[in-house]
Order: C-alpha cells, then structure tokens, then sequence
C-alpha cells in the first residue's frame, strides 16, 4: 500500500483544496448547521442527539493527524478568493466490499449545491489519490438522495467504474437504516477521464 500526506489541490480558479486542519473548524461548523439534517447523510457517525461541534472538532482533529501520514485524507472545499468554505470530501478506510482499499464521501453546503463543486472535487480527488498506483475506491450512494445517485452515476460512468451490489449495506444514519448502493472505481498512474 501506498501512503502519502493529504496535500492540497488546486482544481481550478473557483476552487481549492486544503487538507482538512483545525483552522477551518469553525467554518465547518457553520456549513454543517446550514446543511442540516441532509448532511447527516455524508456523515452517518454524528450523533444528532449530542452536541454537534465537539464532534466536528473530533473528525477534524484526527483527519488531520491522519492525514498527515496517510491513513485518511480529507479535504475542506474553499472558494479561493475569500476562503468561504464550500463542504468536505475525503477518503476513509471504512468499506463494505472485498475488492476496494478507499471509501469515497462528500458533503457541499447548501447554499453553495448545484454549481458543480461536488462532481469537480471527485475527479480531483480520484486524479490526486490514483497518482500513487493502482487503486480502487468504493462509493455508496443513498438511492432515495437524488442529487447524490446522479453525482455518483455520473462520476461511475466517467471513470469506467461499475456497480458492486456484494458491496451494498445498510448503513444508520440518524437512527434510520437505509441500504446504499455500492459502485466502485479504479483509479491509478496515467491520464485521468478529466
């Protein structure tokens, strides 16, 4: 396995990003609470019956740890030009199929859905993480979120990748078990479908 430091990406001149750091918690905060309760979706481990930000300041703490070493990457989606802080996307170890090394998930606030910052943030994301070798990602999708299975169809379809329904699972989110469809895509060395 391959291990690299989260660094920073610059996808193009309306958005950057950063590896996620205690510096943006504050921001984060904010666009989770805009955002609530869909993004809960993208973050089925909150526990919306316990205070919200100590948990926020857990996640980043330790995505940052990790991600220096390689473990997790996670990164803040900013606007550059006035470092507005747009949603969070990210790999974790936490997989449900056999064939997959990385769990793929994303978040974009509300106010900021539906100008393309999610499907830009994947295909930078996947490029960056496919540098290091041959690797595949899983991505489950909530078939009921609508935006979320055409982000995800649409990322599936460019990166040639295929749906793996021994991959599909229940997952809780909010005290409700819903089961996610699972695709999956290899990514690695050479020219990326961007």
């Amino acid at each position: 396995m391959h291990r690299r430091a989260t660094s920073s990406i610059r996808v193009d001149e309306a958005l950057v990003l950063r590896p996620a750091s205690k510096s943006h918690t504050s921001e984060i905060i904010e666009a989770f609470e805009e955002t609530w309760p869909d993004v809960i979706r993208a973050m089925p481990w909150i526990n919306p019956d316990n205070e919200i930000r100590p948990q926020i300041e857990n996640f980043v703490e330790d995505t940052e740890r990790k991600g220096r070493t390689g473990l997790l990457h996670h990164w803040i989606m900013i606007r550059p030009w006035d470092g507005y802080v747009l949603g969070v996307i990210g790999f974790d170890r936490v997989t449900r199929s056999d064939r997959a090394t990385w769990n793929l998930g994303y978040w974009v606030r509300s106010s900021e859905q539906r100008h393309g910052y999610a499907r830009r943030s994947i295909d930078a994301v996947l490029g960056w993480l496919g540098q290091v070798g041959e690797i595949i990602v899983e991505v489950k999708v909530d078939p009921n979120n609508a935006p979320g299975s055409k982000t995800v169809i649409r990322t599936v379809r460019k990166w040639k990748g295929e749906r793996c329904v021994s991959g599909d699972s229940a997952i809780t989110v909010a005290g409700v078990r819903t089961m996610h469809e699972c695709h999956l895509i290899e990514v690695g060395p050479g020219p990326s479908p961007l």
